[in-house]
């Protein structure tokens, strides 16, 4: 059995160039995607190991502002470059590219700059009128240096991966950034044992990767420098019907994503903020394939559609989540079985978070079974239905974490959080079918084709 289903799936390596992209592509990202999440939660151990769960609540609330600031400020031109990037190598307009990349650059540098400002100016409200927590203020000031090299990597590294250079796109977004944080981490904590050593060694590693994302950029790039400029012009206007409801749908996606633990943050203590964060960056786990497909597959859906292939790109799709929903399987039923036992390596206390890790997973693998359906809308032109259903989640998220924190807490939170990627699965999934005329999701049930 398993010798047919091993010289099945090479045969279709060997018979389907698409195919096999996807499985070294996805496979390299995979690995790369594995150490930095091992990183991840290496630098958690540390931290909670040496500080505590609410030094790690702590580090987690500025996280959270400091990645709203970064998306506030990339205008959404990150995933703009990414889509102008794979479309016109694709179609070999590399001239058009480097007037797009010029222009996002002249916009994005002072606007992410102006929000440094304001965050650094906002920190103390946002600490204590907010959060109702003092001690946030030097966290939230350390998060506002950060938020231009944030910004500068996030746009860097996505053009780097619309040019299908995936090993250097998942150091930069994935690998890196927890690698770095904790080397830096432990060469301080040698010296000093401060609670903002967890938030000062993420910020040295961003810096650091934000430098080498522009050093790659320019090197791949570099090869089209004797391309001859043409007539192709692009306005601000221009961008922003692209990239704004991807702003709105990235915004409303990171928002949504970290409502619970900002909510958390309002009405409970960061001790709960630190159990919930850990929980919820396990659960992760469940989707992990899924995000490693999307590195390679969010270009080759551009690349597909902007020749046409809506056949190629159905097809494509299918086998990318049929190999999802099969890799995803086995973590869901770990988390569902054993999750005190996960959860017990962080420390005793993060044995509370055993049902909630419970009902994330559920909801992961859910956003697993239906595939890249977020990418293929973002990638085919859809981004505003894509926009629409994303803020009608995230108003469904608020209102639930609202009632349901309160009185029950990182279960409801998690309850929360796990309804709404349900309900952008299904709306996703309906529009992606009208699209591609076919269904994406895996198992496809009932002889649907």
């Amino acid at each position: 059995m398993i010798a047919v289903l091993k010289a099945k799936i090479q045969s279709k390596i060997t018979n389907d160039k698409h195919f096999a992209e996807l499985i070294k592509g996805s496979g390299v990202a995979f690995i790369l995607r594995i150490v930095g999440i091992a990183a991840g939660y290496l630098f958690t151990l540390l931290v909670t190991r040496n500080l505590g769960a609410e030094a790690w609540g702590n580090f987690a609330l500025s996280l959270v502002v400091l990645q709203m600031a970064s998306v506030i400020g990339r205008l959404g031109m990150d995933t703009a470059l990414l889509r102008f990037t794979a479309e016109y190598m694709s179609s070999g307009k590399i001239a058009n590219l480097k007037a797009i990349y010029g222009k996002i650059l002249s916009l994005i540098i002072p606007f992410s700059i102006l929000i440094s400002v304001f965050l650094y100016a906002l920190s103390l409200f946002l600490a204590v009128k907010v959060f109702h927590k003092k001690d946030l203020v030097d966290y939230f000031r350390i998060a506002s240096f950060v938020v231009v090299p944030f910004v500068i990597l996030y746009i860097h590294s996505e053009g780097i991966r619309g040019l299908k250079k995936i090993k250097e796109y998942m150091f930069l977004q994935q690998t890196g950034v927890f690698v770095l944080a904790v080397i830096v981490f432990l060469v301080v904590l040698e010296f000093l044992k401060s609670q903002f050593l967890p938030a000062f060694s993420y910020a040295i590693s961003i810096i650091i990767l934000a430098i080498i994302s522009v050093y790659l950029w320019h090197k791949y790039f570099s090869f089209f420098s004797d391309v001859e400029s043409s007539d192709f012009s692009i306005t601000y206007k221009d961008l922003f019907s692209v990239s704004f409801p991807m702003l709105i749908s990235g915004s409303l996606s990171l928002i949504m994503g970290w409502t619970d633990t900002l909510m958390l943050g309002i009405f409970r203590n960061s001790q709960e903020v630190g159990i919930y964060n850990v929980a919820f960056r396990l659960s992760m786990i469940t989707s992990i394939v899924l995000l490693a497909v999307n590195t390679i597959a969010a270009p080759k859906f551009a690349g597909f559609w902007g020749k046409g292939d809506v056949e190629r790109l159905a097809r494509f799709a299918q086998e990318s989540t049929k190999l999802i929903f099969w890799t995803s399987l086995p973590v869901l039923i770990l988390f569902l079985v054993f999750p005190d036992f996960v959860l017990i390596m962080f420390g005793s206390k993060f044995k509370e978070g055993a049902t909630a890790l419970s009902i994330l997973a559920i909801g992961q693998f859910v956003n697993a079974m239906c595939g890249s359906v977020g990418n293929i809308l973002l990638m085919t032109g859809y981004q505003k239905f894509h926009q629409n259903v994303v803020l009608f989640g995230a108003i469904i998220n608020l209102i639930l974490n609202y009632l349901l924190i309160p009185k029950y807490g990182i279960v409801g939170a998690a309850f929360a959080s796990t309804i709404v990627v349900i309900y952008w699965n299904v709306l996703f999934s309906i529009k992606v079918y009208k699209i591609l005329h076919t269904w994406v999701f895996y198992p496809r049930f009932g002889g649907i084709k």
